[in-house]
């Protein structure tokens, strides 16, 4: 009997432990779900507007982390970062997606001459990356609002994918914390959905 009773405990942990291993995305669920399901502003245009001036910091952050070589700093560099932006979009002299781009473009010029912890090649993706995702925000911002929604959906959508690679690609696993790359992914995801649906 008391095999029966140790199965059960550990039947009935199996959940919890799962949960635990998928805090990341539990994380990300709590905090996308409820704008989803009620929606984060009256006017589509401020919504497509927001999320633009934020899309340009998931690549910097991954410019910045793959600069410094230390996974570990991830997320407070996330912290540090969404507070900056905060700032900066509360204070409304500046567009965020403006300086986040121009910082980003300091820290590529900076490995460019310093050199990097992983080697050209990846410093190059996360170049890439950083142009790219800078360039759909910027288009997301110039263009009619209903024509930005869709592409700064396509912004968040492909940088759910970008964080997907670096957990599951070998060249790529440990440019950010993998516990990051699993709560952006979905963040992002969402977020695309989201303004997808914009009423």
């Amino acid at each position: 009997m008391s095999a029966t009773t140790s199965g059960k405990a550990s039947e009935g942990r199996r959940p919890a432990q799962a949960l635990l291993r998928r805090w990341p995305t539990a994380f990300a669920l709590a905090l996308t779900v409820p704008g989803l399901v009620l929606g984060t502003s009256d006017d589509p245009a401020d919504s497509v507007h927001g999320y633009a001036d934020f899309l340009p910091i998931l690549p910097l952050l991954y410019v910045v982390i793959h600069q410094a070589g230390k996974p570990k700093v991830t997320w407070p560099v996330l912290v540090v970062g969404a507070a900056f932006a905060f700032a900066l979009q509360a204070l409304d002299l500046v567009s965020p997606a403006g300086v986040m781009v121009g910082v980003a473009l300091a820290v590529l010029l900076w490995g460019a001459f310093r050199g990097t912890p992983h080697g050209p090649a990846v410093f190059g993706i996360q170049a890439a990356g950083a142009v790219l995702f800078g360039a759909l925000a910027g288009t997301g911002l110039l263009v009619d609002p209903d024509l930005g929604r869709y592409v700064v959906a396509a912004g968040w959508f492909c940088h759910g994918v970008w964080d997907l690679a670096h957990i599951r690609m070998r060249g790529l696993q440990g440019i950010v914390a993998p516990t990051f790359a699993e709560w952006c992914a979905v963040v992002d995801m969402m977020v695309a959905v989201e303004l997808l649906f914009l009423t």
